[in-house]
């Protein structure tokens, strides 16, 4: 898997070293050149190290960002990481951005524009190792129980002027297919169990059970909600 890394701080040389070991190609790119010289001791020499600004595309070109499987931003700020990974998904079609976000009221607006936010090291070597299905969908549980399947689902809209309406639980679940159920919503703070009128808008993470074979059908439902 080829991952590149917008930042080059603490978060990006622990995730560096923990993706190299694992066999992963890494790049880094970092603005400052003092955290450079710092990562050139600190991580495998296999590792890429671009010298710029991330939210530029002509170093994430140098990064290799139109190979890229998965981009990552881990710098400090989140205008940072949130334009970064708009470059790195509109110019290059990444398949997959993920950025530390250190406010979370920001959440909300990084899921909506289809980039996963975290905050943890941890979570985020997590989410690049586990198997992820098309589009913002991927396996809560790396496994299936019996012949229901657990699901992590992110709304996101079209880019549009108007702030998007919010969708009541009890009209989308007349569209999904039987044996399948919405069972949880996070908007990036807190997770709630949902009711018939419960109101679902861009940036909030689902959690959904379906049998086994329904995925499909589920993420296009929700994909066409905005």
């Amino acid at each position: 898997m080829r991952i590149v890394i917008n930042g080059g701080g603490k978060i990006c040389e622990e995730l560096a070293n923990t993706m190299h070991a694992k066999g992963h190609q890494v790049a880094v790119i970092e603005i400052n050149k003092k955290k450079i010289e710092r990562l050139s001791n600190r991580i495998p020499q296999q590792v890429l190290l671009i010298h710029g600004d991330g939210c530029d595309s002509d170093f994430q070109r140098d990064a290799g960002l139109e190979n890229a499987d998965i981009f990552v931003a881990t710098t400090g700020a989140d205008d940072v990481n949130l334009v970064s990974c708009e470059i790195a998904s509109l110019v290059f079609n990444v398949p997959r951005t993920i950025a530390r976000v250190s406010n979370p009221k920001n959440n909300r607006i990084f899921r909506s524009m289809g980039i996963e936010a975290v905050s943890s090291t941890t979570v985020i070597s997590r989410l690049i190792e586990m198997e992820v299905t098309e589009g913002a969908v991927h396996a809560l549980l790396s496994m299936t129980h019996g012949d229901l399947v657990v699901m992590e689902i992110s709304l996101t809209a079209k880019l549009s002027s108007k702030a998007p309406e919010g969708k009541r639980v009890a009209d989308i679940a007349k569209l999904l297919p039987e044996e399948s159920l919405l069972v949880a919503v996070g908007d990036g703070n807190n997770l709630h169990i949902i009711k018939g009128n419960t109101v679902l808008y861009p940036g909030d993470s689902l959690i959904a059970i379906s049998k086994q074979g329904s995925e499909d059908k589920v993420r296009e439902v929700l994909s066409q909600l905005w």
